[in-house]
């Protein structure tokens, strides 16, 4: 599958990109408004990263006890209902005299289910498409959802200003809403992907399983590491420039919408391994020029050139599907969406505390420094990842080692 007329008429990857649009939007608006409200009532950086990341850090919780149902539950239902719960929780967060402590609490429990939305949501599309149609198809999902980062944060800045915190945090509910009708009406009823039932048992076996590999345990870490250091530094935008803080975030979705496009669509095969390597680097180097403060063009500029390199993401996941048994897929895309929203979350607060003692330029230079350096490290053993879950190498669709 190499172009979006047939990616889209495959049955059922409509309703799917339409469910997982409507929930990036609706999270890209409540993160922004909680994220304005915190700032305003406390001041603090910290408090602010956290109120927009904190579901990230969360994750980690349900990635350790809920992931086995990502293979064991229907997709259809599970998607749907994880909606509406993601949606009462947010306009819960609109309560009028909600106090910050509460709202920040109602952050971190919002992690501990959407831990499974990954799962369901990217084995599904294994489902939906075979394993050589995924790399396009996660990347318009990717697309889709730097797409709506955009408008969500240029479309919820003003909702922000006109409607006030809270109103905004009731429009990101109704969307959650409609992504869960969407799911509902749209998706096919599809048995679940594996038997027996979820429990905290299952899924600490299959964690251990995908952990036990070496050349997985390294696809995991450069997509969880680097990536959540570079997401700590997006999180100090509020506090770095807090009139901007919109447009470096909607530069930021520019540039991982080129990236994904750059990697999904047009990199053939052969190139992908000699890519991933300096757009890893890339995610962290432009954010060494926060050390000079540099005037707002420059730092969009930096910002936008920096989030093409997560187009990196993209082909590790390629990797980690190879190196993967089918019938773990939803299990391990989940523990990696998790793990990289959970070390989101850890970057987030990490680059507030690091900003509480310095300031926010420093922190962000410092974070990009380690994210480099994490990269490098690292390069080693990803040159040596090549194996599948069944030993062999991986092959492209007429059996030929890729």
């Amino acid at each position: 599958m190499r172009t979006y007329r047939h990616l889209f008429a495959t049955d059922e990857y409509t309703p799917l990109f339409l469910t997982a649009s409507l929930q990036v939007a609706a999270r890209t608006v409540a993160g922004l408004a909680l994220g304005s409200l915190v700032h305003a009532r406390t001041g603090s950086p910290l408090l602010a990263a956290l109120a927009m990341f904190g579901p990230s850090l969360a994750q980690v919780v349900g990635a350790l006890t809920l992931l086995s149902a990502a293979d064991r539950l229907p997709p259809r239902a599970g998607l749907a209902g994880l909606a509406v719960l993601l949606g009462l929780a947010t306009a819960a967060q609109a309560a009028p005299g909600l106090p910050t402590a509460a709202g920040l609490a109602l952050v971190l429990a919002q992690g501990v289910p959407a831990s499974l939305g990954g799962g369901l949501r990217y084995g599904l599309l294994t489902d939906i498409l075979d394993r050589d149609g995924y790399l396009l198809g996660r990347a318009v999902l990717n697309m889709s959802a730097g797409a709506c980062q955009i408008l969500g944060f240029a479309i919820g800045g003003v909702l922000v200003a006109t409607l006030s915190p809270r109103g905004t945090l009731l429009v990101a509910a109704a969307l959650y809403g409609a992504a869960a009708v969407v799911a509902r009406t749209g998706l096919s009823r599809r048995e679940s992907r594996s038997t027996g039932r979820p429990s905290l048992t299952e899924t600490v076996r299959g964690n251990a399983a995908l952990w036990s590999s070496g050349p997985r345990r390294c696809v995991y870490l450069a997509l969880w590491v680097p990536n959540g250091l570079v997401v700590g530094c997006e999180a100090l935008f509020v506090s770095y420039d807090p009139g901007h803080a919109g447009l470096l975030l909607a530069s930021a979705a520019v540039g991982m919408l080129a990236g994904d496009t750059l990697t999904g669509r047009f990199v053939p095969r052969r190139l992908r391994e000699r890519l991933g390597a300096p757009l890893r680097l890339l995610l962290a180097a432009p954010y060494l020029l926060f050390a000079a403060r540099p005037a707002l063009p420059v730092a969009v500029a930096a910002v936008a050139l920096a989030s093409v390199g997560f187009g990196a993401s993209l082909l590790l996941q390629e990797r980690l599907l190879a190196l993967t048994p089918p019938e773990l897929s939803g299990h391990a895309l989940g523990l990696h969406t998790s793990g990289m929203l959970a070390m989101q979350g850890v970057g987030a607060v990490v680059a507030g505390a690091v900003a509480e003692l310095t300031s926010p330029p420093t922190a962000m230079t410092l974070l990009a420094a380690v994210s480099a350096g994490v990269t490098l490290w690292l390069a080693p053993g990803l040159r040596g990842a090549g194996e599948t879950g069944s030993g062999r190498p991986p092959v492209d669709r007429d059996g030929a080692p890729a």
